[in-house]
């Protein structure tokens, strides 16, 4: 027998417990599950158990605009995202709404009906079962859960060593007293480096080429002191707020003053690593900031131990892995126990959930994105993608209330179907996400166009998202609602 809900949720992670909350809140008599294919909830604060797996976003904005982050640590190791979201879950009484180990293989949606028809495999049988629903709600993050990016490396059956890709991590693996080389230098990278280093003999980040690295405080001195003499709520919001304006006027800053910040950063630099490191070859990117991602890295830990003599960097391209390490295009070769490849993710849309209308696939990629979260000829369907440039969540609890308000204003109005119009009349712009990091280049086929003006434009904006989509029209002659006929 078919299941019927209102609402599918997707994902049990950061997203999906933020959209169950909403849900929960905002539409009391909406019918909702959440489907995750885990075992547990979480999401990638679950799934990576590399050494020092933290955050690279301040926990006042990762956090849920709901529920205040109330630890010292503003910059935040994955254990204690975990315990948040377990709360989370608990407080809301949101453990109830989760299936485990319930993979979405396939969804239908019909015209005739109104309603998706949607295939789940039981992770544990096998077994395939249906849920009708009116409304999919895709929360399951941006890239596979079943393996990282790992470019092919010449002589690498050779190595006599270990190698190991961050995202399958053995939390068992031993690496006290050896050498270490992390192949990489993003956000996995500048965080495993400065953990690995305290048992290891030594740890090498090598790189094709410099990222920007940003030191900032792990505790949030003003935030720690403000909750001593103001409600917690209020504290939290106040200190939310201002770590959102400052992501927004840095963000700015690097947009208009380019050479003016990259000069700021590459001081600093200098200043922690000291005269005689050459931050001009390791540290000095070849593009501005915030064309890629910037790396995070608390108290400077990363600098530090490059000080301390525990890690260094290289600079350099891999012509070949030998048995006992890395060649060099230099002639160098860099000896190693362990090669971490901390090489990136793959990335994915939707899960890879087949999506039909009326018995016909969908391509998302030909589809245009309406406010960054609906598709274009696409029904009842929205999806959360976060920011670029700014925590994850402001742009997931967003989606979360303009999903509640559409499914509100259907039931107000006695809607059926909502449905982003064709995009044959928008005009388009290929560069979806405004980024040139690797993993994004290499995945731009897979993800939906963008249009040249709202709301089909993914701002990466949160301040202009908020009046767009939390007090913007719902009805704004760019969707369309229809009644059962």
């Amino acid at each position: 027998m078919t299941e019927k809900l209102d609402v599918l949720v997707v994902g049990a992670g950061i997203s999906g417990i933020g959209a169950g909350y909403h849900l929960q809140n905002k539409c009391p008599d909406s019918k909702f599950v959440i489907l995750e294919g885990r075992d547990k909830i979480g999401g990638t604060w679950d799934l990576f158990k590399y050494p020092g797996i933290r955050s690279d976003s301040d926990m006042y904005t990762l956090g849920f605009n709901f529920k205040p982050w109330k630890e010292q640590e503003a910059i935040a190791d994955a254990p204690s995202i975990l315990k948040y979201l377990n709360e989370t879950v608990e407080e809301f009484n949101l453990k109830n709404k989760i299936r485990f180990g319930k993979y979405v293989k396939k969804a239908n949606w019909s015209s005739s009906t109104n309603s998706w028809t949607v295939d789940v495999e039981d992770k544990s049988t096998g077994e395939l079962s249906q849920i009708s629903c009116n409304f999919i709600f895709m929360c399951s993050g941006y890239y596979s859960y079943k393996e990282g990016y790992t470019p092919q490396f010449d002589g690498i059956e050779n190595f006599n060593g270990d190698v190991i890709h961050p995202q399958k991590w053995d939390e068992n693996f031993d690496y006290s007293n050896k050498k270490i080389v992390v192949i990489g230098s993003g956000a996995t990278a500048v965080t495993i480096v400065p953990e690995m280093a305290k048992k290891a003999e030594h740890v090498t980040m090598l790189q094709r080429s410099p990222t920007y690295v940003v030191a900032a405080p792990e505790k949030d001195k003003l935030a720690n002191n403000l909750r001593k003499y103001m409600p917690l709520k209020l504290a939290y919001m106040l200190i939310r707020w201002r770590n959102i304006l400052r992501q927004q006027y840095y963000f700015r800053l690097c947009k208009k003053y380019p050479n003016g910040v990259k000069n700021a950063i590459i001081r600093e630099a200098k200043k922690r690593l000291g005269s005689d490191f050459d931050v001009k070859t390791h540290f000095t990117p070849n593009y501005n900031p915030w064309d890629q991602r910037m790396c995070l890295v608390p108290d400077g830990d990363l600098f530090e131990q490059i000080k301390k003599g525990k890690a260094s960097v290289v600079t350099d391209h891999i012509k070949n892995i030998t048995e006992s390490g890395i060649l060099l295009n230099s002639g160098k070769e860099l000896k190693a126990d362990v090669i971490v490849t901390a090489t990136g993710l793959n990335l994915e849309m939707l899960s890879n959930v087949d999506f039909l209308v009326d018995n016909n696939t969908i391509d998302i990629s030909k589809t245009v994105t309406y406010k960054g979260m609906m598709y274009s000829g696409v029904p009842n369907l929205a999806s959360t993608f976060g920011y670029t440039n700014a925590s994850w969540t402001l742009g997931a609890d967003l989606t979360s209330e303009y999903v509640c308000r559409i499914i509100n204003h259907m039931k107000k109005n006695q809607y059926d179907v909502v449905c982003p119009q064709s995009n044959d009349e928008i005009e388009t712009d290929p560069d979806y996400l405004n980024l040139s990091s690797g993993y994004i280049k290499r995945s731009l086929d897979i993800f939906p166009q963008q249009g040249k003006k709202a709301p089909w434009r993914n701002n990466q904006n949160f301040l202009k998202d908020v009046f767009q989509i939390r007090y913007g029209r719902i009805d704004d002659g760019e969707i369309s609602f229809s009644k059962n006929s």
